[in-house]
């Protein structure tokens, strides 16, 4: 039976909205998706979410990989504001879940900077029952180790959870430990997913 939901949170409770947060600085077009390569589609990316690194060790893994665009980067790097938005439904849905009997948590790769800068855009966090921020922990999903982590500093039986994400390796590390796992690419397909598991576990 099924007790436990996780969400991550970009592109599940939130929308992450990278290119809206170049174009706000005034770049658009080829200018908008190089520094888009050089940031949030470079592998230095996911060295934010994980917390190790500095601003400035950041700053200059970004430059590095497109010198000429520094002062661009800069700008964007400067604030993280508008980097996601939360979805109108997702309080919601978490707390309809909650009526139900169910608990829930979240687990996402997510820095430090945007929990700060955009703390307006993930107002359900208070709704939830806890859960885990990547840069918290300095770890990132899949590592198996933040999805143990999670598990038992809540005292969770994976059979018992599932966990929805948008990205399909994250949800396959949720399954190579037992949590059943829904990859989510739409509002409408994760909420009838979600409601179909949840009637068939009991």
């Amino acid at each position: 039976m099924i007790k436990n939901i996780i969400f991550d949170i970009g592109n599940v409770l939130v929308d992450y909205c990278w290119r809206e947060h170049i174009a706000r600085f005034g770049f658009t077009g080829e200018t908008l998706e190089r520094i888009g390569d050089a940031m949030m589609r470079s592998p230095q990316w996911n060295e934010i979410d994980r917390g190790i690194w500095s601003n400035e060790e950041l700053l200059e893994a970004f430059i590095k990989n497109a010198p000429e665009l520094s002062e661009e980067i800069r700008l964007v790097f400067s604030d993280f504001r508008t980097l996601v938005r939360e979805r109108p439904y997702s309080v919601e849905w978490i707390r309809s879940l909650k009526r139900k009997g169910y608990q829930t948590y979240y687990l996402s790769n997510y820095s430090k900077r945007v929990e700060t800068e955009a703390a307006s855009e993930i107002s359900f966090l208070k709704e939830l029952d806890g859960g885990i921020l990547s840069y918290t922990v300095q770890l990132t999903k899949p590592d198996p180790a933040i999805y143990q982590t999670l598990l038992k500093r809540y005292a969770l039986k994976a059979e018992e959870s599932v966990f929805l994400d948008d990205t399909l390796a994250n949800v396959e590390a949720a399954r190579a430990l037992g949590i059943q796992g829904i990859l989510v690419t739409s509002q409408k397909q994760a909420v009838e997913e979600l409601q179909r598991l949840l009637d068939t576990s009991k």
